[in-house]
């Protein structure tokens, strides 16, 4: 593992030149990555994957620095209308929630909105063997809505909504 900076910026520099070398498609035994130093195919792919990991890391590094920054923005904002929220200040109820979805937001707080695709009248999604045909048929029945006669809705009617 490189110790000075010096040596940190030459493998920096092989790394750079060995991602550049992959993007184009060159494999990782072609002549000009082993020329970049490496002793084996198997030695490039393992820098690689290092690389990938420390780009991985230094990333998630700045991501929980920025959600950090945003979340003492919000507490400063949070405290500036606080005391007029506890006083029943609508407006200031109102900035209180917002402030409270975008912090939620932020961090993950909420639980993701559940998702499911059912087949007719709500029962499972029958399967084939995958041909086109069976494709296409599956994709008509996800596009139905149900019944004629209890595909319309009252106007008044917000349940499902």
């Amino acid at each position: 593992m490189p110790h000075t900076k010096a040596e940190m910026a030459e493998v920096a520099e092989r790394r750079a030149k060995l991602i550049r070398l992959r993007r184009q498609g060159v494999a990782y035994d072609d002549p000009r990555i082993l020329a970049l130093g490496y002793s084996s195919r198997s030695a490039a792919s393992k820098d690689l994957i290092r690389a990938l990991e420390t780009a991985r890391d230094e990333q998630s590094a700045e991501v929980s620095i920025y959600r950090q920054q945003e979340n003492e923005r919000l507490d400063a904002l949070l405290e500036a209308v606080w005391a007029e929220a506890q006083a029943g200040e609508l407006r200031a109820v109102e900035t209180v929630l917002k402030l409270m979805d975008r912090r939620a937001k932020l961090n993950g707080l909420d639980s993701p909105i559940r998702t499911e695709l059912s087949g007719p009248d709500g029962g499972a999604v029958p399967l084939g063997n995958g041909s086109l045909a069976e494709l296409n048929k599956l994709i008509n029945i996800a596009g139905e809505t149900g019944n004629a006669d209890d595909g319309e809705q009252d106007a008044g009617d917000d349940s499902d909504r």
